[in-house]
């Protein structure tokens, strides 16, 4: 299956360059939801920076299904959601949610941080 991408390779400007790969769902990538979760864990391949981001719509049978997620640059992702950018340079073992107004707060990482938050 393609997937067709919210946002064309032609829409992707240099907004978060040089961060790596991180993994992002489907939600955002391909549904267009804005991140309403992420954190940072030790990088699990050469070029991750450890980020991984969710929508905050995801079940845990969504994000159990390896083709709901993918890598990406971190780059794309920002281009997603510019709201992450502040907080590209925060140290692994960050976690943060979108609250009250949109706004990101620093949230407690889970023990089982692909869970919805």
């Amino acid at each position: 299956m393609t997937k067709r991408f919210w946002l064309s390779a032609d829409d992707i400007e240099d907004l978060a360059t040089g961060h790596g790969g991180c993994i992002a769902t489907d939600q955002i990538t391909v549904h267009g939801r804005g991140v309403g979760y992420m954190y940072r864990e030790a990088p699990e391949y050469e070029d991750d920076s450890g980020w991984r981001f969710m929508s905050g719509h995801e079940s845990q049978e969504y994000m159990d299904n390896p083709q709901n997620h993918a890598v990406y640059d971190v780059n794309t992702i920002a281009n997603y959601d510019r709201a992450i950018i502040p907080f590209l340079n925060a140290p692994v073992g960050s976690a943060y949610e979108r609250g009250t107004g949109g706004v990101f707060v620093e949230v407690e990482i889970s023990p089982d941080s692909d869970s919805v938050h």
